[in-house]
């Protein structure tokens, strides 16, 4: 029976529909990002056309900025679940993407003064777009299967750097403009057609470990990393997202290697469109696979 003691929040850059946070019961802090001095919020799709424009931008060569949420965005959006009379539990966008999360524990140490009565509690999730997403839904299981506020915060520290992110791009202009790979890696990439093979590490930050020719090639290495890594190996059947970033056909190839490898897994993959957020930095033609595994290495 759900556990209605606490409120389980997060932020818009779990990639998931606004919708099904609603039918969750998950508050949600959106990021916004700025294109020609234009805020904009990151949608979750709650407006049909606001993925359509966001990429239209970036067609048009216009480069999103992002931003970090400060602690006072943080201490609105904290008060007013606090004001409902529960404890809080916030689920953050990883420390390795973004400093907000320690915006978030400013925030949260200001109002634990005025409400001492009350828990607010702030978790870095190393985790990113619907990986991030991947942990707080099963932070929601948790808590809709009873446990506490400090049994599901125990599970979230144990089990936040088992959240495997792995994904390779086959355009890697965003990356480059936006300052995540260097002009001249991105170029000899569109050049030779080679697509980096990416992952988090340990502390949450992108890391480019391998390199190949062509999305095919993509794939198959993105599948045998995840056999070396998930838990149980081929045998796993726990949770996997996939999302991409306007690449739905490669997506879909993604998903069929993923289930010829992990029969377990047939029909039971969540696909997901990367948000405006993760986009900003890494444009369109990315796809990403999520599943829990073995610790997240220290990388170089």
């Amino acid at each position: 029976m759900m556990n209605t003691d606490f409120t389980l929040s997060c932020c818009s850059t779990v990639d998931l529909p606004y919708s099904h946070m609603e039918e969750r019961n998950i508050p949600v802090l959106f990021y916004t990002y700025t294109v020609d001095d234009t805020l904009y919020v990151d949608d979750m799709g709650r407006d049909a056309a606001a993925q359509d424009r966001f990429y239209e931008m970036l067609a048009e060569g216009k480069l999103p900025k992002t931003s970090q949420l400060n602690v006072g965005t943080y201490e609105e959006f904290f008060e007013k679940l606090l004001a409902e009379g529960k404890d809080v539990l916030h689920i953050a966008l990883g420390s390795g993407m973004s400093n907000s999360v320690n915006n978030a524990v400013l925030a949260a140490q200001m109002l634990q003064e005025k409400y001492p009565e009350r828990k607010l509690l702030v978790v870095d999730s190393l985790c990113s777009s619907s990986g991030y997403g991947m942990l707080v839904e099963s932070a929601a299981d948790l808590r809709d299967g009873g446990a506490d506020i400090d049994e599901v915060y125990d599970w979230l520290m144990k089990r936040r750097n088992r959240v495997h992110h792995q994904f390779f791009s086959t355009n890697m202009t965003q990356f480059r403009r936006s300052g995540r790979v260097s002009g001249a890696t991105a170029a000899i990439a569109t050049v030779l057609n080679i697509c980096p093979i990416m992952r988090l590490d340990a502390h949450g930050a992108i890391k480019a470990y391998d390199k190949v020719r062509g999305k095919h090639k993509g794939i198959e290495t993105t599948v045998e990393t995840m056999l070396a890594n998930a838990e149980n190996g081929a045998a796993y059947d726990g949770p996997c997202y996939l999302c991409h970033s306007r690449c739905p056909e490669l997506a879909q190839q993604m998903m069929e290697a993923v289930e010829a490898a992990f029969p377990a897994l047939q029909g039971k993959i969540r696909i997901c469109e990367i948000g405006t957020i993760i986009a900003s930095h890494s444009g369109p033609g990315t796809v990403a696979v999520f599943f829990y595994g073995d610790e997240r290495p220290e990388m170089d």
